[in-house]
């Protein structure tokens, strides 16, 4: 567990990024997942299988603090290993060391959800530009798209990469920058191809947040942050069908709660997706197994560590971790022969 970043973090500076000022300063509209409530932790099964995925003695270990609003965590095997966490409000995209401290790898307006290509290279959904990009080791951008149809993107929101190793990713307008105007008339799922071609492939939800891939390539989950729900549809050559509700994110009556934003898949093929509490549990069937409640409401979550056992998770100003008995899903991971 890190010390108060007060002090342990040394906030080194990068090499000049190539972004102009207005990328680093100008802030995005709020997202309606932002809440300051403070819980204790816990492990609240609804399902005996819980308990086969945690251990009842798991411990909730604090990675760093001291950050504006955490998203997008990555984890990283080289150098010790490493984690990636995009800052929504401080402009910034940081690496943590083992140690607790951290460093800017990036600076521009709003950065959100991210992974890495097949090559392992930081892709970002950089919200205030509107675009998907490529991070460069000396915080250089790449904008890999920003267009629709000649058409701006709202606000790219999370990214992952594919069976078929193209990019997916959502773009709701839960972070369009003030000001600026919806070009797309819709809040679509996209497929970035890697020779650059973007198809769409649903405009049907309201505001399409969280996606991930099943382990056999054959399912594509997404969320829905303003309907509080996971939809799942068929997977097959870059295209989806038969779509229909996997399962309903919804607090307890009289309650605020949080609602569904990122989502992770473990090897079983069990999703871990933040919602109401904490981080929601659910099997490959749809049933809620249980809940991570957490001290602050979550944005995102990746696996980490060696095994990949390990899900860190980014919650307001506290990125955390917590030991798992089950290997995630890291669909860049090259598979082992």
């Amino acid at each position: 567990m890190a010390l108060p970043m007060a002090l342990t973090a040394r906030q080194e500076s990068p090499a000049p990024a190539q972004v102009s000022p207005q990328q680093g300063t100008q802030q995005a509209a709020p997202s309606p997942r932002r809440g300051p409530a403070a819980r204790q932790f816990s492990l609240q099964a609804l399902n005996p299988g819980f308990w086969k995925r945690f251990d009842k003695n798991a411990k909730l270990g604090t990675v760093a603090t001291g950050f504006g609003f955490t998203e997008g965590p990555v984890w990283d095997a080289r150098n010790g290993g490493v984690l990636y966490v995009s800052d929504e409000e401080q402009n910034h995209i940081y690496l943590i060391k083992p140690d607790g401290t951290y460093t800017i790898v990036a600076s521009l307006g709003d950065p959100d959800g991210s992974t890495f290509d097949n090559q392992l290279r930081l892709i970002n959904c950089a919200s205030v530009l509107r675009a998907i990009v490529r991070v460069g080791p000396d915080g250089s951008l790449t904008t890999l798209t920003d267009k629709y149809d000649g058409q701006r993107y709202n606000s790219p929101n999370d990214i992952v990469m594919g069976p078929d190793g193209a990019f997916y990713f959502t773009d709701p307008t839960l972070d369009l920058p003030k000001g600026d105007t919806q070009e797309t008339p819709f809040q679509g799922v996209y497929r970035l191809a890697q020779d650059g071609t973007v198809t769409l492939l649903t405009k049907e939800l309201d505001q399409p947040n969280g996606i991930a891939f099943s382990p056999d390539g054959k399912r594509l989950y997404v969320d829905d942050t303003k309907q509080r729900n996971i939809r799942v549809y068929d997977f097959h050559d870059g295209t989806i069908s038969n779509g229909r509700i996997f399962g309903d994110e919804h607090p307890p009556a009289g309650e605020r709660g949080g609602v569904p934003d990122g989502m992770k898949i473990d090897m079983h093929g069990d999703l871990f997706v933040t919602g109401p509490g904490g981080v929601w549990l659910w099997d490959s069937a749809g049933n809620h197994l249980g809940t991570i409640m957490m001290p602050r409401g979550p944005a995102n979550l990746a696996w980490g560590d060696p095994d990949y056992k390990t899900l860190y998770m980014t919650s307001g100003n506290t990125v955390y971790k917590l030991r798992t008995k089950v290997r995630g899903f890291v669909p860049y991971l090259k598979k082992k022969k």
